[in-house]
């Protein structure tokens, strides 16, 4: 049977192969996007007009304002001396433990994450600290940065995180609040995972303890990391009880952590804040040039009908509900061994939501869902960012490294299933809030 292709067909191809072989030949992912989207406008006959206009009206969104305000307010905060604070909080919660620092670094990113909202930030601020410590009392160079970037992961799934902006901003109608709520569980899920990884590696290799614990201690490292963890609330809280909104919380989240890190903790200089600030306009920039691009590939798929298709062609290999599932997975996965995470959100969030969503997977579950396949992706080479800062750190062939992280990759796929074919775990949080899934 012969088969013409329709122009519309032509245009999908070269959409999404030029986007394919420029990845391939490492351009940097914007120029990917903007590139590829440009040749397919030409191929459908389209003025090049509407590329601007779609990358305008891609960032033209009053909760896209958020954005800017966590990354500044991630910057200031991990920058402002709060890292030894909760290092010795989560120290006095589980440093009694066989393997105690491990656990540490387990938790204290718990923490550090919800400030900081960045794998990337967790991993260079705590890492620097905990990868020597770890080295100092015994534990193998290779395990300790294992430890340090899996368990970074965790902050992109504990509130705030500027991730699920763009997440929700993608999806459309998405509450941040309920996204918010969504990521508690799986985050403390994902760290309880990795806690017991490391338990087991630690028994076997006979890493040491550490300090028996001690209320008294906890209590006092609790009230020393006070105004640390208060940025959390005054975000989290707001946004869920309907103070403010996401952006507001943001803003207020900002001049907050500035007067935490200059004013009580004295961790960072005027000079340090407008250094911040240049990191911040920086990692800005690249972000809003992905959305902003991004906005117009989305145009694109949308026009050629994309998403439908996609659906169509994974319900053609199985109409099964877990293997569809699987399926969306294993997507993702692959996804992020060859792009970072704002880009796969912003692209495959319009092509497999409506494929989620036809077996009956929440927008808020899928949200959940695509950003810790993304987090796993930043520890996978070729382009895992998280894994060669980690590297990077200790000094250490990135090989060596990613075969220290098997077994971590087993654990964050563990949970990553259970948060797939277990609803509640997202879920249940939202629902007790009030949110409407």
């Amino acid at each position: 049977m012969n088969y013409t292709l329709s122009p519309e067909d032509i245009s999908t191809l070269v959409l999404l192969g030029s986007f394919l072989i420029m990845i391939l030949l490492r351009f940097p992912i914007a120029y990917a996007v903007g590139l590829s989207t440009v040749f397919c406008l030409i191929s459908q006959g389209q003025a090049l007009v509407t590329f601007p206009q779609q990358m305008v009206k891609g960032i033209w969104s009053f909760s896209l304002m958020a954005v800017p305000f966590f990354i500044t307010m991630g910057v200031l905060m991990g920058t402002g001396g709060i890292s030894d604070k909760l290092i010795a909080l989560a120290n006095s919660l589980v440093g009694w433990m066989r393997g105690g620092l491990a656990m540490v670094n387990i938790v204290a990113s718990y923490f550090f994450g919800g400030i900081s909202g960045s794998a990337s930030a967790d991993t260079a601020s705590l890492g620097s600290i905990l990868i020597p410590m770890m080295v100092d009392q015994g534990y193998d160079a290779d395990f300790s940065t294992a430890v340090t970037i899996t368990s970074s992961c965790e902050g992109l799934l504990v509130p705030p995180s500027h991730n699920m902006v763009i997440y929700a901003t993608t999806a459309g109608g998405v509450s941040v609040g309920a996204l918010f709520m969504a990521g508690y569980i799986p985050g403390a899920l994902l760290a309880i995972s990795l806690m017991v990884g490391s338990y087991i590696i630690s028994v076997k290799r006979n890493y040491p303890k550490g300090e028996p614990f001690s209320f008294g201690v906890f209590v006092k490292q609790l009230l020393q990391s006070f105004w640390a963890l208060a940025a959390i609330l005054i975000v989290v809280v707001g946004v869920v009880g309907g103070v403010f909104t996401a952006t507001e919380s943001a803003a207020i989240a900002v001049v907050y952590s500035l007067i935490v890190s200059v004013f009580i903790y004295r961790g960072l200089t005027w000079r340090g804040v407008w250094k911040s600030l240049d990191t911040c306009v920086e990692t800005l920039a690249i972000v809003l040039i992905l959305i902003a691009t991004s906005a117009a590939f989305g145009y694109c798929l949308t026009m050629l009908h994309v998403p439908a298709k996609a659906a169509n062609l994974i319900k053609s290999i199985s109409d099964n509900p877990i293997a569809i599932a699987l399926m969306l997975n294993a997507i993702l996965l692959v996804l992020g061994c060859i792009m970072d995470m704002a880009p796969i959100i912003l692209i495959s969030t319009p092509i497999l939501l409506p494929v989620a969503q036809s077996i009956g997977i929440s927008t808020v579950q899928f949200g959940i869902m695509v950003i810790l396949n993304c987090g796993i992706g930043l520890l996978t080479p070729p382009v895992g960012s998280v894994l060669f800062i980690g590297s990077a750190i200790a000094k250490l062939p990135m090989e060596k490294v990613v075969k220290a992280t098997l077994p971590f990759y087993l654990c964050m796929i563990i949970t990553l299933l259970l948060i797939t074919f277990i609803p509640q775990i997202s879920m249940w949080l939202p629902a007790v809030f009030g949110y409407a899934m």
